[in-house]
């Protein structure tokens, strides 16, 4: 590590209506470190990074560059000192290509301010070779994996001299070899001289590459350390209060009454046979290793997927699914793993967004009462403790915690009998899971049946009653959470079980045929 100071923030100040989110934040990186930003949601990183990059400007303190005070009052200027943020939702044109993209407001011209293609396409190629990233220039970034596209967001970074690369949430999608990729690029960035600031909510990939950690809490610095100087333990009850949990979020037994039953579904290049029940009170789990088709299966229950072949049946009746409305109407719920992009409206206020699901069922000769409106979200916000200055707050200026409760309450209003989740927690704070663990669990405990399909084995084995492997689109494998052997999950997710489980006389699984 270099150790040469390259950015000072000192200081640092911001207002919201009603908040203080930055509390006179003090922040350094360093050229060559790799600097761990961590706290829960809502502590204050993304307004940190923000102020940083140029979107935001502060209300009180200053940033230095270099040693010289700096005014930081676009991402433009940002970048004409050196840096560039790369936040969780990639800023790509996917109708460009990926060399228009890595120079986009920046291409290489000739004579005449002619643009220069074979110029971009050649340095291009240097920036793509260093991130380790093997696609044409030419090729357009819409044919690109979720991991090429991130790799080429660091090399348009690095195409701009970034001297100080911000990574917000840069794992979230991304599978554990694509990861350990990453890092691995992540430190060789440093090693050529590049600060890196990491911000993650995986513990384990903070401690994995940063030499430093700093943690925020409601908007204050609680303490910045060496790497060798905290421990993850140490570093959730500065970020929570509270130490590391880690025991099953347990409940009421569930009843063994069948409430939701999926027989042979089949998507050919999805997922084949697809056949499982839920009780009423039970949690299951669906585990499997990226792009086996588990992202799926729930999508197809709540009929945005049309499968080839397959039955879905609720409480004993057969239930005809040709869109999400016919599944809402018959009383499933859809929580998706985009929550921006999918779940939520994010120019609309969270009155709105809570209210959107069950707006039909709550409307006379097509006028809602806004009174009783009112009073069922103020209920829900109370319910799940949703934290925002007003019910008119607009819903992108949420934490990711409290976003995610928002969706949650959209689907609650209209008491469903299922729930079904994609990645509940992806992008989300240690204390704001334990919340959206205990809500799911309340639900469960009321009399729902719930599906949570998710990549975190240890989300699925605190919450769950049971779990169903997928592997090349089939479940391969059910057995209890309590107790779970983590090598058998493994074993069964890469397709190494001798056999596969399903049509067999395991319990809980559904065996009728296609009629």
């Amino acid at each position: 590590m270099a150790g040469v100071p390259f950015l000072l923030m000192k200081g640092i100040q911001k207002r919201f209506p009603g908040v203080l989110a930055l509390d006179s934040v003090d922040f350094v990186c360093e050229q060559g470190e790799v600097h761990g930003l961590i706290g829960e949601n809502g502590a204050g990183k993304s307004t940190l990074i923000k102020v940083l990059g140029g979107v935001l400007q502060p209300d009180a303190g200053e940033i230095l560059v270099q040693g010289a005070p700096v005014k930081v009052a676009s991402p433009s200027r940002a970048a004409s000192l050196g840096i560039s943020v790369i936040h969780q939702e990639l800023n790509l044109i996917d109708d460009l290509t990926v060399a228009q993209n890595i120079f986009l407001g920046h291409e290489p011209r000739r004579g005449m301010g002619v643009l220069d293609l074979q110029a971009m396409c050649a340095s291009a190629r240097d920036y793509l070779r260093v991130v380790g990233l093997d696609v044409d220039p030419q090729a357009k970034v819409r044919a690109l994996s979720l991991e090429q596209k991130q790799l080429v967001e660091i090399a348009k970074a690095l195409s701009v001299d970034a001297r100080i690369l911000v990574m917000d949430e840069p794992t979230a999608a991304l599978n554990a070899e694509e990861v350990k990729r990453l890092l691995k690029l992540i430190r060789d960035l440093a090693d050529r001289g590049c600060g890196v600031v990491f911000i993650s909510h995986r513990l384990e990939e903070v401690f994995a590459v940063s030499h430093r950690i700093t943690v925020l809490r409601d908007g204050k610095v609680v303490a910045t350390r060496a790497r060798d100087a905290i421990d993850p333990e140490t570093a959730v009850r500065m970020m929570t209060g509270k130490g590391q949990v880690g025991a099953r979020v347990t409940g009421i037994a569930p009843s063994g009454r069948p409430l939701l039953e999926v027989r042979g579904l089949t998507l050919p290049g999805a997922f084949y046979d697809v056949s499982f029940t839920i009780n009423e009170g039970e949690i299951v789990g669906m585990v499997g290793l990226e792009g086996q088709g588990q992202r799926d299966i729930p999508r197809a229950v709540f009929g945005d997927l049309r499968p080839a072949r397959g039955e879905v049946y609720l409480r004993g009746t057969r239930l005809h699914l040709t869109s999400p409305r016919d599944a809402i109407r018959a009383g499933i719920a859809f929580v998706p793993e985009e929550r921006k992009a999918e779940g939520l409206c994010l120019s609309l206020d969270v009155r709105q967004n809570i209210a959107l699901a069950t707006l039909d069922s709550r409307q006379v000769a097509g006028f809602v009462r806004l009174s009783s409106e009112a009073s069922l979200i103020r209920n829900l916000v109370e319910r799940l403790r949703i934290q925002l200055a007003s019910p008119f707050q607009e819903v992108r200026n949420l934490s990711g915690g409290n976003q995610q409760k928002v969706v949650m309450a959209k689907w609650l209003c209209g008491r469903p009998a299922v729930l079904l989740f994609s990645e509940p927690t992806r992008g989300i704070d240690v204390g704001a899971k334990e919340e959206i663990y205990r809500l799911i669990r309340r639900q469960a405990d009321e009399g729902s049946g719930v599906l949570i399909v998710s990549s975190d084995l240890m989300e699925v084995l605190r919450l769950c009653d049971r779990i169903l492997v997928v592997h090349d689109g089939r479940i391969v494998k059910e057995m209890p959470a309590e107790g779970a052997d983590r090598e058998a999950i493994m074993t069964a997710q890469w397709g190494l079980e001798a056999a596969p489980t399903q049509g067999s006389s395991t319990p809980g699984l559904c065996h009728g045929g296609i009629t």
